[in-house]
């Protein structure tokens, strides 16, 4: 089983049960845009975990029809929707590896491995990367959303099963296999 957990300042919420995903989305700062590229990308996530600027509610419904969505909020996710459902970080539980979601890394006020974290996911550069410290995977999927300067848009895959961890990442201006593979 797997549990979602939305961390806020004073509270715990419980998203979801389910079976235990290994084919996770990752998402981040869509500013109100949903491409059906991004979607595609995205088809076959067991989960899909948005790192914020998400814009608008319609851009989690749309994903939800996708795969059961763990979001945080960005720094443009002002509006009382967004205030009001979206945790500034949250919390993935996939089996034994738990993921840390959160907008900007360059806040992070814990220590991921102290933690018990694996993964870390975070977006709001609009640039996407791994990077590795003390075991931890740090991640940011780039933006799926509106162009910033000449940034590719980019989605990520990370797979989880068959032992070793995999992590690709989708151009989605260039032509890709759609959803995942195998």
């Amino acid at each position: 089983m797997v549990r979602w957990v939305a961390i806020d300042a004073d509270r715990d919420i419980v998203l979801g049960m389910a079976k235990i995903p290994t084919r996770i989305g990752l998402i981040s700062d869509t500013h109100g845009l949903l491409r059906e590229e991004a979607l595609a990308a995205l088809r076959g996530s067991e989960l899909i975990v948005h790192a914020g600027d998400v814009g608008e509610p319609e851009i989690l419904e749309r994903l939800r029809e996708v795969a059961p969505v763990v979001a945080v909020r960005g720094n443009v996710d002002t509006e009382a929707w967004a205030r009001r459902s979206l945790p500034e970080t949250a919390v993935a539980e996939a089996g034994d590896v738990k993921v840390y979601v959160l907008h900007d890394v360059h806040t992070l006020d814990l220590d991921p491995v102290a933690a018990g974290f694996q993964v870390v996911v975070s977006g709001h550069s609009h640039k996407f990367g791994r990077s590795e410290k003390a075991g931890v995977w740090y991640i940011n999927p780039g933006s799926a959303g509106p162009r910033r300067f000449t940034l590719p848009i980019t989605v990520a895959r990370l797979d989880l099963g068959g032992g070793e961890w995999k992590l690709e990442f989708v151009d989605l201006e260039k032509k890709f296999e759609r959803g995942w593979r195998g």
